[in-house]
Order: C-alpha cells, then sequence, then structure tokens
C-alpha cells in the first residue's frame, strides 16, 4: 500500500510539471512543432478515451454493480459519468474567455507587439489551467492506487496534454514581462494543482473509500477523460496542424493503450 501510495503521488506530481517543459519549449524552441503536438495531443486523446470507456467505465460499474445491484449499480455508473462531464463542463464554462487553456499559443507568438493584457492574459491561463489540473490529480491518484498501471497511462496522456498548456502560460508572461524566470516560475506553479488534488485525493477521499465510492469517482473519472479529450486535445490537436495527423496520433494511443493493458491480464 505505502509503496502504490508513492507510485501514485509520484505520478500525480510529473504529470502536473509537464507544465514546466511547456515552458523550455517555448524559451529554447524558434518555431513550435506542430506536428509533433497534433500527433502528440491526438495520441493523449486516444489513450484517455479508450482506457476511459474500455477500462475505468468498466471497473467503475463492476464495482457498483457489486456493492448495489445490476440496475441501481447501472444507474449510478451512468450518472457518475454524466457527473464528472458535468464537473469539468462547468469548470470550463466560468473561466474567463482570456484565460482559458483552450486558447493555444505557439511560441511564434512571441514576436508579436505585446502590451499589458498579455501578463493578464499569461495569469488568468495559469489560474485557468491550475483549476483544470485539480480534478485531474484525483483522477490520476485514485487511479494509480487502484491500478499502478492504469495510473501510468493516464498520468502520460495528462503529462502529454500539459506540456502545450505550459506553453500557454510561459508565451504571453515571457513577452509581457521579459523575464523567463518569472514565465517558468508561473508556469511550474499552474501544474502543482494536480499534486495537491492528490492530497486532497489522500486525505478526504481514501479513508472513506469504499466500493460504492471508488465506483462513482472512477465513472466521473471516465467522464472527465472523456470530455477533456473530445473538448481539449482532439480540437488543440486539429488546430495545431491537419486534422489527419491528430486522428493517426489518436488511432496510436488507442492501440498503444490497448496492448498494454493487455500485457498486463
Amino acid at each position: 500500500m505505502t509503496e502504490n501510495l508513492l507510485l501514485a503521488f509520484g505520478l500525480t506530481l510529473m504529470a502536473g510539471l509537464a507544465t514546466g517543459i511547456g515552458s523550455c519549449i517555448a524559451f529554447f524552441a524558434s518555431t513550435t512543432n506542430t506536428k509533433f503536438l497534433s500527433v502528440s495531443l491526438g495520441f493523449s486523446a486516444g489513450v484517455m478515451i479508450y482506457v476511459s470507456m474500455v477500462e475505468i467505465f468498466v471497473k467503475a460499474k463492476d464495482a457498483l454493480v457489486s456493492a448495489m445491484g445490476v440496475t441501481q449499480g447501472n444507474w449510478m455508473t451512468v450518472g457518475g459519468f454524466f457527473g464528472g462531464i458535468l464537473l469539468i463542463a462547468l469548470i470550463d464554462k466560468f473561466i474567463p474567455k482570456q484565460g482559458n487553456p483552450h486558447e493555444l499559443k505557439k511560441v511564434e507568438d512571441m514576436n508579436q507587439p505585446g502590451n499589458e493584457k498579455l501578463l493578464k492574459m499569461g495569469t488568468f491561463t495559469a489560474l485557468a489551467i491550475a483549476i483544470h489540473n485539480f480534478p485531474e490529480g484525483i483522477a490520476t491518484f485514485t487511479s494509480a492506487i487502484e491500478d499502478p498501471s492504469l495510473g501510468i497511462a493516464i498520468a502520460v496522456a495528462i503529462a502529454i496534454h500539459n506540456i502545450p498548456e505550459g506553453i500557454a502560460v510561459s508565451v504571453p508572461v515571457y513577452f509581457a514581462t521579459g523575464s523567463k524566470k518569472k514565465a517558468f516560475k508561473l508556469s511550474f506553479l499552474s501544474g502543482l494543482s494536480e499534486p495537491v488534488g492528490a492530497v486532497v485525493a489522500y486525505l478526504i477521499l481514501l479513508p472513506y473509500l469504499n466500493d460504492i465510492m471508488f465506483g462513482v469517482i472512477f465513472a466521473a473519472v471516465a467522464g472527465i477523460m472523456v470530455f477533456i479529450s473530445l473538448d481539449e486535445l482532439l480540437p488543440a490537436a486539429k488546430q495545431y496542424d491537419e486534422a489527419h495527423l491528430s486522428i493517426y496520433g489518436t488511432i496510436a494511443g488507442m492501440g498503444v493503450m490497448a496492448v498494454s493493458l493487455l500485457l498486463f491480464i
């Protein structure tokens, strides 16, 4: 149990701090490798969608059916799934447009004329990403506690999609202030809400984790992952490059996730 806890916290920290990688890309690259980002984001979406519908949703249903019976268990699973979608959709809705992490930035944007609004934009984006990352931290932590291999897959997928979010924070802050240190710090801090989510899950959820709570959390996690994939990752992948590349990445992500799950049977 102790080893699983350490792994769960480590994976959540790694996924959250991937925003710092985005900052480094922004500082040391003259142009954004759009093809790589398109395939990577598509890959991340493929991993999330496949693991959510094939593994996480099924585990949630099995736990809830076992605890509540077939009819109530299935209804609770579906309710938890769409409840997770509703939660992340509401979070997304109430974030100011100028700070929405879906408004992606490229490294080339540093060459555009700056103004005072850039700093505000970068700060809002960091706050928005922190809010988004909190439930993702809970998802990664609880998944890793239940199934370490599943937690690793989710952490990798989240880490990939956190990289362009790091760019989205650092680009406007760096151009507005001229300080790489300040831009990196804000990007770094925005990713820390992910391990904070893990700590909250450990302190509040873990002591009361039974089959029903586990099933509801996992169903909600599946909903959150699917929403993020459809609302954030795939549109971002298409925005960065051709649609076909993002789809190829998505299929590759599903394939890798499928094979990895089969290897752990």
